[in-house]
């Protein structure tokens, strides 16, 4: 064998080796996001910024009611199947302390708005063009949903679309009854 033969060949033996080595470490569950449930009990992350109008938005303005916060992107076809659920909730729970907030993760304002509109959707839409929800909840992918507690503390967290029946379940023990 030539000298560089020998280096390919040792180069190759030296990845297999990192392979071996390195891969387990990466594939292992404790070093996997453990998406937005690993923060029941802690204080829900919030974070500053706009609605789909301009208007500054807080999820430290709802402190004293439950809070959904379902994270969501226009191109995402199994947000576009939930979002309606999550407006049937909202009005079904009118009165009764409960905030469904809906937070756009990574587009402009007016795609979000126009995409809201075109499934009749009235509850508040926030940018988070940063999308510093999605990495401060763990979100393996969208949606995500977080339930907050009337504390500010996170209750559940959901990665994936909900049923109706089981945002129903998510809340109904946290929402006092009209």
């Amino acid at each position: 064998m030539n000298a560089r033969a020998i280096a390919w060949l040792a180069g190759g033996v030296v990845a297999v080796v990192a392979a071996l080595v390195l891969v387990p470490l990466f594939l292992s569950p404790s070093s996997r996001s453990p998406g937005p449930s690993a923060l029941a009990g802690q204080t829900a992350p919030a974070f500053d910024l706009l609605d789909d109008s301009g208007k500054p938005v807080s999820l430290v303005r709802y402190r004293g009611d439950v809070v959904i916060m379902n994270l969501w992107a226009s191109w995402c076809p199994p947000c576009r199947a939930e979002m309606p659920d999550l407006q049937r909730l909202a009005d079904a729970y009118r009165g009764r302390r409960l905030a469904i907030v809906g937070v756009n993760e990574g587009e402009s304002p007016q795609r979000a708005r126009a995409f809201a509109d075109s499934l009749r959707i009235a509850f508040p839409i926030w940018i988070d063009d940063q999308q510093r929800y999605g990495r401060a909840y763990d979100a393996l992918g969208l949606p995500t949903t977080v339930i907050v507690g009337r504390d500010g503390k996170v209750v559940r967290g959901f990665d994936g679309a909900l049923a109706y029946s089981q945002m129903r379940a998510a809340v109904d023990d946290l929402v006092s009854a009209p």
